[in-house]
């Protein structure tokens, strides 16, 4: 039986945004897994957004993104998954791994992200990333 997008679980659209993060950036951004109203937070962002309001918001900064960040990310490791009180809200702890394509050298951050779904879809996130390895790595022209 095909999951569809309306019977998926916190912990599922988790996973499939882990799926998202290492496909290719070619490939169409993951639009169905937000909702239209979706609030993105990431608390600890050195500059620039740390509240994303909407999904046509979102999606146009994770296009550009996925086109700019001199990074392939390749592999997820340490996947660990935290049900919550509320069934809707999963904290999921990974590191993801890949290679700077400015210079081949390769590059790790692990990431803490809390999740809430509501109608198969992601309703909010807010992530806090390793931002001293991500800049370590990134280097002194990162962002």
């Amino acid at each position: 039986m095909t999951i569809t997008t309306q019977q998926m679980s916190a912990e599922q659209l988790f996973h499939r945004f882990l799926r998202y993060v290492l496909s290719d950036p070619a490939e169409p951004i993951d639009a169905d897994l937000w909702a239209t109203d979706v609030v993105i937070e990431v608390p600890f962002a050195p500059g620039g957004m740390r509240r994303i309001e909407g999904r046509g918001q979102f999606l146009a900064l994770a296009e550009e993104g996925r086109r700019t960040l001199p990074v392939r990310f390749e592999e997820v490791h340490d996947v660990v998954v935290h049900r919550s009180v509320d069934p809707d809200t999963v904290i999921g702890e990974y590191e993801l791994a890949g290679t700077l394509t400015t210079t081949g050298q390769p590059a790790s951050a692990r990431f803490i992200s809390v999740l809430t779904a509501d109608n198969g879809q992601i309703v909010h996130w807010r992530e806090y990333q390793d931002t001293l390895a991500m800049l370590a790595a990134l280097g002194p022209h990162s962002p």
